[in-house]
């Protein structure tokens, strides 16, 4: 089966995932900008990714405004975020981003990396804005991604694993 990995990097983790699902499969490699939904319709399987970004997952977006064209297609999808693996806020960013036809489509979490020298003004902005609102707190009272946000602070973290895609690869498998 031919396949495409269609993915929308922001900071270069979800393009590490996609270049690693490349290497695995030998699906093309496509940045989600420089499509358009007629590029995807000679593909069996389609696998999209995307950074989580104020808990959305932008990929989806497009998966959402064409999928009455992608319907008959294999379709997986996979976030990446910061944060570590925590089912519960895995299961609601999976409710809010995977919604109407979406909502029966493989969807995978890969953890991804934290760079603040590289983000964006206003993303730099929000993270410092959220650091220092989740600073007041008692680090024992914080959830998983408060962790993770303190933890990143203003340095360079990269937790990118080939081993996330296990569940991914593992899928294609079934489908093909």
């Amino acid at each position: 089966m031919i396949g495409a990995i269609v993915y929308k990097s922001k900071y270069g983790a979800t393009k590490k995932y996609a270049e690693w699902l490349r290497e695995k499969t030998g699906y093309d490699l496509l940045e989600l900008s420089n499509i358009t939904v007629k590029d995807l319709l000679k593909y069996e399987i389609l696998i999209f990714g995307g950074g989580i970004y104020a808990s959305g997952v932008p990929v989806t977006n497009f998966l959402k405004k064409n999928y009455s064209s992608l319907s008959q297609k294999k379709i997986i999808v996979f976030c990446d975020g910061a944060s570590p693996y925590e089912e519960k806020t895995f299961l609601e960013i999976k409710e809010r981003v995977m919604t109407g036809e979406l909502k029966d489509i493989p969807f995978f979490y890969c953890r991804g990396a934290w760079n603040m020298e590289v983000m964006s003004f206003v993303d730099k902005n929000l993270c410092k804005m959220f650091q220092k609102a989740v600073a007041k707190k008692d680090s024992k009272d914080y959830k998983l991604w408060e962790c993770a946000l303190m933890e990143a602070g203003n340095d360079s973290k990269d937790w990118t694993d080939p081993t996330y895609l296990e569940p991914i690869l593992e899928e294609i498998e079934r489908m093909i």
